[in-house]
């Protein structure tokens, strides 16, 4: 008779598909199916009544043996291997036993989220091999030690199926000798890795030239689970272990120099070029901000609603004069964002560059103060001859705010951090807070008023003009290379960079053309995944397909294009066609958005002008590439 199993959650928090993960080794299930939690807190409790069969230097994943064999991985975050085990207290060693409830890990979740790139917590099961039936919860959230997460039945007992062995050096008797020189043959041999380490589930490499590498070669080793290239690293999914016994026999019979994950880390940073390094450093600046520009947006896109005739012929504040008060709170709420963002981006760029993110906020706050005239008034001031002005020595000096400016501050983050750094390193501990943050914030201020200021306000609006006067002399080609490049800029990360482009554009003009194209280019691929989603037949496709679908008409597009699209290939390229027909015309028709929003569907809260001509572009990107998907993929999926 099948044998049955619960595993309870480990973690209390929110379900998340496996697909969703934004990591190709769980996304793409190389280590085995599972689902992923994001946790509401910081503690890890044993899922099943079992064995503990390995916890980690770095604390951040813990693999378990329930009594019955099924193989259990929780990972804690994404990346955080890179924490080097900090935020993190295990309570449990390799060859303990557990029962369902008992602590395994706890661990600081504020920590993870500042200094990993996720705190998602993917729960694997390993060994999915030996089981016959895999059912996944349908609830929302779950409580640690208490929800039911998986209900597996294992197959009958049989022959076992076949596994690969394990390869022993005939000398040294070392596991994975075979295996692990066939992995340094693959990725170029000795003299194209600059450093290698590995993480609890991959060998992680530092090479010199990745277009060698033969990943056919790689992936056809049965050790070999799978491999992608991630932030200058190429990774090697061989799974928990078993990749520290690989690692190690690498290391032992190749001769290769042991790393650190720093040292791979800094080692894949030198390799990118200049431009991928300033992509990374935008993001990395931006992304954190993102959820507050976003939430801004929605409420901002709300208030539009109330006071713009879209829906009604008269705004609804006019037909309904008591829900005035209510619209003007609304905008106070939502415009907070966008008239403060020099803080919130000195506080994440002070962060991102090494110095006191503290200091960063204040720096934001010094160029909005309300003695500064804002850019958007200092102009016509000028023109009139009363612009208000600070006078150094006989050097005049504008008092000039810079609300909802980028550069500036992006720029004046970066000395301040500079600044404070090289001042603490030579000023003694006992003295610092009485120097370094006054000194830094000092200098950095004079710095911003005098010369960093008005130098990249100016560029900003040299951006900004050429921008604007591009798509004003031929839109059509404007929105039709935009709208089918966007996508493209997704999978290299450039898109990041756009971001900074939007907020530039809205601090500028008020409003952003090309955010618009952004939220058509997320519900095209969503459009191109539903069709695959309809024309599929294979279940598992079918799945991750529904899925991603829905993920992407709410403005998050990875999971659609690298699960699905990028993968089959003709559903991204359709994708692209339905964006640049949409783009072209949405801005000929010149649709602005008064604010970044959430892309996809809800995306229309967001639109300032051309309501109308938006919902249109709407269409097509909802038409076009589901109808050219389906009919390929009717002909192609056999």
């Amino acid at each position: 008779m099948a044998n049955q199993e619960i595993i309870y959650a480990p973690l209390t928090g929110k379900i998340t598909p496996l697909e969703n993960v934004s990591d190709p080794t769980f996304s793409g299930k190389m280590m085995g199916d599972g689902l992923a939690i994001e946790p509401t807190d910081g503690k890890v409790v044993s899922p099943i009544d079992g064995e503990v069969t390995l916890t980690f230097p770095t604390k951040h994943a813990v693999g378990l043996q329930s009594d019955s064999g099924i193989e259990v991985l929780i990972h804690i975050g994404l990346e955080t291997v890179n924490m080097d085990g900090e935020g993190f207290e295990v309570h449990v060693k390799q060859g303990d036993r557990v029962r369902v409830g008992d602590p395994l890990v706890t661990f600081d979740l504020q920590l993870i989220k500042e200094k990993a790139s996720s705190h998602m917590t993917p729960i694997i099961i390993t060994n999915g091999d030996i089981l016959s039936t895999f059912e996944k919860t349908s609830d929302d959230t779950v409580i640690a030690g208490e929800s039911t997460l998986l209900q597996l039945t294992l197959k009958d007992k049989a022959e076992p199926e076949n596994q690969p062995k394990k390869n022993k050096n005939s000398t040294n008797g070392l596991e994975y000798s075979e295996e692990a020189e066939q992995i340094v043959a693959a990725v170029g041999g000795l003299e194209n890795i600059d450093a290698a380490t590995h993480c609890v589930t991959r060998l992680r490499f530092a090479l010199v030239d990745e277009d060698i590498v033969d990943k056919d070669a790689l992936e056809n080793l049965k050790v070999v689970k799978g491999t992608f290239s991630a932030n200058g690293q190429y990774q090697v999914v061989i799974g928990q272990g078993t990749v520290d016994k690989v690692y190690k026999a690498m290391v032992h019979e190749t001769g290769i120099e042991e790393a650190s994950k720093d040292d791979v880390k800094a080692a894949g940073g030198k390799k990118q070029n200049f431009l991928q390094r300033a992509i990374k450093t935008l993001a990395d600046i931006f992304i954190p901000i993102l959820p507050a520009i976003v939430t801004a947006g929605l409420l901002l896109g709300l208030n539009n609603i109330l006071v713009n005739p879209i829906f009604t012929d008269a705004p609804l504040i006019e037909m309904y004069p008591s829900w005035a008060g209510v619209a003007d709170m609304i905008n106070v709420i939502a415009s907070t964002a966008f008239t403060f963002l020099p803080a919130l981006i000195g506080w994440s760029a002070v962060k991102r560059f090494g110095g006191n993110p503290l200091l960063g906020i204040v720096l934001g706050l010094i160029l909005v103060h309300p003695a500064l005239m804002p850019a958007s008034d200092y102009a016509l001031a000028v023109a009139e001859g009363n612009a208000p002005t600070w006078n150094l020595f006989g050097f005049d000096v504008n008092m000039m705010g810079y609300q909802g400016q980028v550069l500036p501050v992006l720029v004046a983050a970066w000395v301040l951090a500079k600044i404070e750094i090289w001042l603490k390193k030579r000023v003694i501990d006992s003295l610092q807070l009485l120097v370094v943050a006054p000194i830094a914030l000092l200098v950095t201020g004079f710095l911003a008023f005098i010369l960093i200021g008005p130098v990249t306000f100016t560029i900003g609006s040299w951006i900004t003009d050429g921008l604007v006067s591009i798509f004003e002399a031929a839109p059509i080609i404007g929105g039709l290379i935009y709208g089918s490049l966007y996508a493209p800029l997704v999978i290299t990360g450039m898109h990041h960079t756009f971001l900074a482009v939007d907020l530039q554009l809205i601090g500028s003009t008020g409003t952003t053309f090309l955010w618009p194209i952004v939220a058509l280019s997320n519900i095209a691929q969503g459009s191109a995944v539903f069709a695959m989603f309809l024309a599929a037949k294979d279940e598992k496709l079918k799945g991750l397909a529904g899925t991603s679908g829905i993920s992407a008409w709410l403005g998050v597009t990875e999971p659609a294009m690298f699960g699905v699209n990028l993968q089959y290939r003709y559903p991204f390229f359709a994708a692209l066609i339905g964006t640049a027909i949409a783009g072209a015309f949405i801005t000929v028709a010149n649709v602005q958005a008064s604010s970044i929003g959430v892309g996809g569907i809800p995306a229309f809260l967001s639109i300032d002008s051309g309501m109308v001509s938006f919902f249109l572009g709407m269409l097509i990107v909802i038409v076009v590439p589901f109808i050219i998907t389906f009919i390929i993929a009717k002909r192609k999926i056999k």
